[in-house]
């Protein structure tokens, strides 16, 4: 124990000889340690850390006040081995000879002999030297050290006595062990100590409570809540230990202790209380006065603290307010902050000492935080200032406006500028409700405020150029939207005017601004058919990159770019740049809701055209499932083509010609996505068994664009004009340069035409051709859309090697008109799975089919497994393929 045989009573009372030099007794409350509360909590981790002060010559627990020093200390001293010496410093203004009667008396309590040869002090403002150095031998010829504990040694503040602590500790060696309980920095050379290994440390960060610990602290309480109110609390005061332990107590008395711990108000809690007599009240007038004007700020710096409190000495104010722990944290580079709990507190006093002082203070900050480049946090400052013309001007003066469709504030900034008035008017207010209203694509609104700002700008006097520039971003947008690429190329005409008269350093500060244009325009050049021209711009934007701030741009431009190629008939390509688009997407953190989806898109109708219908499945109600997709007229054409695709490949025809004939909204009409809407049609009519219908919807498109005129002469095929379907395709035009998933078909319906003309040469020949031209691309639907003719050449030799496992076993759809040829089937269904079966033709989910029959969902799946084995499937939508073939459904 810490403590000698006597240590649990009290020390006898002072007699003559126990007086300090001025006459007075000595007070043995100073030397007592302090006994720990039955609701403190031991932390282990902070126990093993001070287990080294035994093996250090010096150790400093600094912290802030109620960080839990002095309980801490204490409660490992107890438990010690060796003798401790405990003594608490009352008051700042010790003389030498005062601080040496007390220490001496401290050890003497401790059980530490200290003969009379060693002296004592007979001077209040004098100690001998001779004194010390007696002392100090003392202590050295000691068997085991002593542990000199110092409470509140920060008020200790004369350098002699910190000088002769020093020499006495220096000359002891290894008989004394001293540790100082401070919120300041004592006066000792601690960089020596430190240099030489001899220094133990435990700080204000060190002793905050982690989670678990304010967990346990709060059980103690008799308060168990759940981790999320734990971690909120732990948050609000950063760990401090008085905070957590007077809410504690106080929502221990409440009716509802998570409801009181949740809407905790430290400003009229005692937490306030004790913060405001502990730190604030013991600074000088003119320092509470600064204190409490900083306490609007998030962080500061010197020069801001001279701007809002209009002095000039904040440096070293602020540099001595954090030496003495009082609550002011160093963040480097000269930047503080308040403790939150600290500084809610002074912010409630300011308004009860200076009412209506804050909203001026924080103008004046968030003045010169613009001024200072800090852009985020002028906002917030004048926000919180309700000053709303000054934070949606500086949004538009500083080009920000993109920020709030990008970046990593972007959704801080939509709901900032939430709160603003109705009141507030003018073009900078009515162009951030604009942009607002359409990142939240809420088109109506959106364009009401930025045609009356755009009223305003055009109506005479100075020229904001940079207004200006957000107009034609905003109008970029909005042609997008709408489906309007003339609207769209003014816009862009506009902003590279405006580009040649705003400040560069604008410009270069927010890259976005420029690279959403450029999307934006990309997407309604795309919308119009010129793709080669939107891929200009999407590159350029594709090809920067300039972090978080172009990371959503640039996802949009690698999805439409992956589009484009889509289109073109270049799977693999659009593929490759779907997937950097989710890569570039994930490594950023975009969340799903953010930009079109498009790549996802394209990722959904490249897996369709390998026949793995299930993944595109996913990834399409992924998309749909996201409330906030962008709804422009490329996202809705490019899913109801993805969509037509998956429902041809799983033979759901109708709905196919459903999804084909749905309109999207748009000011003009767009070529392709007109064009594969017909395709998506016309290979619907085909299956049914109409070929000449499906020439018909392709009559418009066929001589302009080669994959309709794939598929027109594979109508034509069907429809017995052999030669006729073989003249369309020596005609195809070559201008939109097709890619593999267009020149397979092609190739493969001159296949079925030499197959139809009996020459089977020619046919293995071409199907041989289609099917390298494929692997590289890893198509399948293209051999799975042809019809029966070609599975006994893809079974044969040589092209069972080529065309694959999966490729040959699968069973491929023909049209209705064709023969149906019966096929065996390996074991016959049973009655109960011929139910299964067809409620899986109805595209019923499990749980579904398991209600439907009145069985459970394991059940359904035994019959599941049971029908793919039978029917030599792996997944239920080749089962209905192949039941459907095999005339069971």
């Amino acid at each position: 124990m810490a403590v000698t045989e006597d240590r649990d009573q009290d020390p006898d009372p002072p007699g003559p000889e126990m007086l300090d030099p001025s006459g007075a007794p000595l007070l043995r409350a100073r030397f007592a340690l302090p006994t720990t509360p039955a609701t403190f909590l031991r932390r282990e981790r902070l126990v093993r850390h001070l287990d080294r002060a035994l093996l250090t010559s010096l150790t400093m627990v600094n912290g802030s006040s109620g960080a839990g020093k002095t309980l801490l200390v204490a409660d490992w001293a107890a438990d010690l081995e060796t003798p401790v010496a405990w003594l608490t410093v009352d008051a700042d203004d010790w003389a030498p000879g005062l601080f040496w009667a007390y220490a001496l008396q401290a050890l003497r309590v401790a059980g530490v002999p200290v003969p009379e040869e060693v002296g004592s002090p007979a001077e209040a403002s004098h100690v001998d030297r001779g004194m010390l150095a007696r002392l100090a031998a003392e202590l050295d010829g000691r068997d085991r050290p002593v542990v000199l504990v110092l409470d509140d040694y920060d008020r200790v503040t004369d350098p002699e006595i910190a000088g002769q602590l020093h020499f006495v500790l220096h000359h002891a060696g290894q008989g004394m062990r001293l540790v100082l309980i401070t919120r300041t920095d004592p006066l000792l050379p601690m960089h020596r100590y430190r240099a030489s290994g001899e220094m133990t440390e435990i700080r204000d960060a060190e002793l905050s409570f982690t989670r678990e610990e304010a967990a346990k602290l709060l059980a103690l309480h008799g308060l168990r809540l759940p981790a999320s109110a734990v971690h909120a609390l732990v948050a609000r005061t950063q760990g401090w230990a008085a905070g957590l332990r007077l809410c504690a107590l106080a929502a221990r008395q409440s009716t509802d202790p998570q409801r009181y711990v949740k809407q905790f108000e430290a400003s009229r809690s005692a937490v306030a209380d004790f913060l405001l007599a502990e730190v604030l009240d013991l600074q000088k007038p003119d320092t509470q006065d600064l204190l409490l004007r900083i306490s609007v700020l998030e962080r500061f710096c010197p020069d801001l603290v001279n701007a809002l409190t209009l002095r000039t000495d904040a440096e070293p104010v602020l540099a001595a307010l954090h030496r003495e722990n009082a609550f002011v944290q160093y963040l480097g580079r000269s930047w503080y902050r308040l403790h939150p709990l600290f500084a809610e507190i002074l912010r409630a006093h300011l308004r009860e000492r200076v009412p209506g002082l804050e909203p001026e203070l924080r103008r004046r900050a968030a003045l010169w935080l613009r001024r200072s480049g800090a852009l985020p946090e002028a906002l917030a400052q004048g926000a919180a200032a309700d000053d709303w013309e000054f934070t949606a001007g500086a949004v538009v003066d500083d080009l920000a406006i993109g920020q709030l469709f990008t970046g990593l504030r972007s959704e801080d900034l939509c709901d900032l500028f939430a709160r603003m008035s109705p009141e507030t008017t003018g073009p900078a207010a009515d162009l951030v409700r604009a942009a607002r209203e359409l990142a939240h694509h809420d088109l109506e609104h959106g364009l009401h405020h930025l045609h009356h700002a755009e009223e305003i700008l055009g109506g005479g006097g100075p020229d904001p150029a940079a207004a200006r520039l957000s107009c034609a971003l905003l109008e970029a947008l909005a042609a997008r939207l709408t489906g309007s690429p003339g609207r769209a190329e003014k816009a862009a005409e506009t902003a590279q005017a405006l580009r040649q008269v705003v400040p560069a350093h604008l410009l270069d500060r927010h890259p976005e601004l420029t690279a959403l244009l450029l999307t934006h325009l990309g997407c309604a050049r795309l919308w119009a058919g010129r793709f080669e021209d939107a891929r200009v711009v999407l590159s350029t934007v594709a090809g920067h990159r300039g972090g978080a701030p172009m990371a959503l741009p640039r996802v949009e431009c690698l999805g439409h770019l992956a589009l484009i190629d889509y289109l073109q008939g270049w799977p693999g390509r659009a593929e490759h740049r779907a997937r950097e688009a989710a890569s570039e997407a994930e490594r950023y953190g975009l969340p799903r809701r953010s930009g079109s989806g498009i790549g996802r898109l394209v990722l959904a109708a490249v897996l369709v055209e390998r026949d793995e219908l299930h993944e595109a499945q996913a990834l399409l109600e992924d998309v749909t499932a996201s409330p906030a997709v962008l709804e422009d007229p490329v996202m809705q054409a490019s899913r109801t083509i993805a969509e037509g695709r998956l429902q041809l490949a799983r033979g759901d025809t109708r709905g196919a010609l459903q999804t084909a004939n749905s309109s999207v909204p748009a000011a003009v009409t767009s070529p392709w996505a007109e064009d594969h809407t017909a395709l998506v049609a016309s290979a619907a009519h085909l299956s049914q068994g109409s070929p000449e219908t499906a020439e018909r919807v392709l009559r418009h498109a066929a001589h302009h664009r080669s994959a309709c005129t794939v598929q027109a002469a594979r109508a034509r095929l069907a429809a017995g004009h052999r030669d006729e379907a073989l003249d369309m395709l020596d005609g195809m035009p070559g201008g939109d340069r097709p890619g593999p998933a267009v020149t397979v078909r092609a190739t493969l319906v001159r296949a079925e035409a030499a197959h139809r003309a009996g020459d089977r040469t020619t046919a293995r020949r071409l199907v041989s051709e289609a099917l390298l031209d494929a692997r590289r691309e890893r198509l399948r639907r293209p051999f799975l859309e042809t019809g029966p003719w070609i599975r006994p050449l893809l079974g044969a030799d040589p092209l069972r090697a080529p065309a694959g496992g999966r490729l040959v076993d699968s069973p491929v759809p023909r049209p209705a008109t064709a023969i149906r040829e019966p096929a065996l089937v390996v074991e016959e269904l049973s009655a109960r799975e011929c139910d299964v079966l067809r409620r899986l033709g109805q595209m019923m989910s499990t749980e579904e089919i398991a209600a439907d029959l009145y069985v459970s969902v394991n059940t359904v799946k035994t019959h599941l497994k049971s029908i793919y084995r039978k029917l030599a499937v792996n997944r239920r939508n080749d089962a209905v393929r192949r039941a459907r073939e095999l005339r069971l459904l």
